[in-house]
């Protein structure tokens, strides 16, 4: 069974690095691998009583160790990947025909949407390879030093015996033969290099068991997929044995693990992607569709989120979701009800609050009857989705203005598209028209996957009752409806044009949500079936 070196290791962070909640998000950074090296073979001759002059026993050296990467759904940021890794190096051999162990594998684990590419070799942010670290390493010396530096990096002489057999033709010819071989690995990973690695890594790797396979049959557990592999261990003197040198005393070191630079970038992946303008109200809704379960931050000032964010809907066969059943709760500024909580502790309220051993039996079978949140939904549970609150874009967003690339590049892979706008803004529909041309100057196509217009806050519209706001909300919403009807008309592909339906709700107070979440769930399940017709 192979084992690995699981990376969980925090490094020097390069690219998007923003805080929030105490967490670094990274969306993209310049990996560096470089696998392990090969361990040195041995010179050494066996030695036994009554013969003083065995034959050479040296082992070879292990094999370095390789590198993976695995995409795992446990990980949401790429801020646990260290920008430089290295592969275990082989063990060296040993005496008595002892071959060094192949050094472990290295596995780095990367959320799932994470992209890789192999930087080529004409791209300034690209690592030198073996070569290249070595003539750099030797561009000041002579070339007599030159030679005998690279001698002592490929070679491993028994003691006493390097300024002997550098003079021995057979040594010369053995090392003919190396730089030879040199040179064809060198050319090899010339050609290589002509087509870089590229993945796309959107699935998680499954365990692959054979219902055949004997009782106690060990699972191996997924390593990945390979990026860099290790050198080959060095050859003991044993193989450099001939009729002509029965007693070789030297012997060749590890070879060096490949060394290559990736750039890795974190594409989300999320069912529904909430794009809005900064303060659109997108961290409350996603808060107010998973029941709080979100750890969304939610201000009153633009820009509360600074990363994306992504949540569970989970919806019943009737249409009932989990956000829906919470009771009347309001979801207001994080700030404020972290002080409601605190002051609750505070004054002592939840101190009273009945344990589970507290309540009596018939409470209990009233509460078990009851469609609750949490674990007892799972009972009735029919239909998840995902949903991204992403962070607020702005006018020039697609010329990487504001958050720019780093939020476009969390949507690129939603498979519906939801606009959030604030219906208490003096024209929403103003707002709605700049989202549209965001995402389509950043990649054409991209609006075609909006499916859904939210109208949030139209609670403040009206809020004291007054006749004229309810008859201004009204005619806003007309407004805005008009506008979608005649200017966001979607031409996708055959298909005949459809628009976008318009839902106002309130987030805060978690109305008309139902509506929304079931057009949702709609929106998910046909993207679903075509992917699946695709296929």
């Amino acid at each position: 069974m192979m084992t690995g070196n699981l990376l969980a290791v925090e490094g020097e962070l390069s690219g998007n690095d923003n805080k929030e909640f105490g967490q670094t998000f990274l969306d993209h950074l310049i990996l560096h691998v470089r696998a392990g090296n090969g361990g040195n073979g041995c010179a050494a001759f066996h030695r036994e009583k009554y013969k003083p002059f065995g034959p050479p026993s040296g082992g070879d050296g292990g094999r370095g160790g390789d590198i993976y990467i695995l995409p795992t759904s446990q990980l949401t940021t790429l801020s646990s990947v260290p920008p430089r890794v290295v592969g275990q190096t082989g063990g060296n051999g040993q005496g008595s025909w002892q071959n060094g162990r192949t050094g472990e594998p290295t596995i780095i684990k990367v959320p799932l949407g994470t992209v890789v590419r192999e930087l080529s070799r004409d791209d300034p942010r690209r690592a030198k390879d073996e070569w290249e670290a070595e003539e750099d390493s030797m561009h000041h010396l002579t070339p007599v030093e030159k030679r005998d530096k690279m001698r002592e990096n490929r070679w491993v002489h028994y003691p006493g015996s390097g300024d002997v057999n550098v003079d021995r033709d057979f040594f010369k010819d053995a090392e003919t033969s190396l730089y030879k071989q040199e040179r064809e690995r060198r050319l090899a990973r010339r050609k290589k290099a002509l087509t870089p690695l590229s993945l796309d890594l959107d699935k998680e790797e499954q365990n692959s068991r054979s219902p055949d396979a004997p009782l106690g049959t060990k699972q191996h557990e997924p390593t990945g997929y390979l990026i860099a592999s290790g050198g080959l261990g060095g050859r003991g003197n044993p193989h450099f044995a001939s009729t002509a040198n029965r007693s070789p005393k030297f012997a060749t070191r590890g070879q060096g693990g490949e060394r290559l630079s990736f750039f890795l970038e974190l594409k989300l992946i999320a069912d529904i992607g909430l794009v809005g303008m900064p303060n659109a109200g997108k961290s409350t809704l996603l808060r107010a569709l998973t029941g709080g379960r979100a750890k969304s931050e939610v201000a009153g000032y633009a820009f509360t989120t600074l990363n994306p964010v992504i949540g569970v809907v989970r919806v019943a066969k009737d249409g009932t979701f989990e956000g829906g059943i919470s009771g009347n709760q309001i979801y207001d500024e994080t700030q404020v009800e972290e002080q409601h909580f605190r002051d609750r502790m505070e004054n002592g309220e939840l101190a009273r609050t009945p344990t589970r051993n507290q309540v009596n039996q018939e409470e209990a079978l009233e509460d078990e009857a009851r469609v609750r949140p949490g674990h007892r939904f799972d009972l009735v549970e029919d239909f998840r989705f995902t949903v991204a609150d992403n962070p607020g874009l702005i006018s020039q967003a697609a010329e990487n203005v504001g958050l720019g690339h780093s939020f476009l590049r969390s949507i690129e892979r939603s498979l519906a598209l939801v606009y959030v706008v604030d219906l208490s803004g003096p024209a929403p529909w103003e707002e709605l028209e700049i989202l549209r041309n965001e995402l389509e100057q950043y990649q054409p196509g991209m609006s075609t996957k909006a499916r859904m217009v939210i109208a949030n806050k139209a609670d403040l519209l009206a809020e004291d009752n007054d006749f004229a706001a309810v008859e201004d909300a009204k005619r806003k919403l007309s407004t805005l409806q008009r506008f979608v009807q005649t200017q966001m008309i979607i031409h996708e592909g055959s298909d005949e044009p459809y628009t976008l339906d318009v839902i106002p709700i309130s987030a805060k107070f978690g109305q008309n949500l139902d509506k929304a979440v079931g057009l949702m769930r709609s929106y998910v399940e046909e993207a679903k079936e075509q992917e699946q017709s695709f296929y």
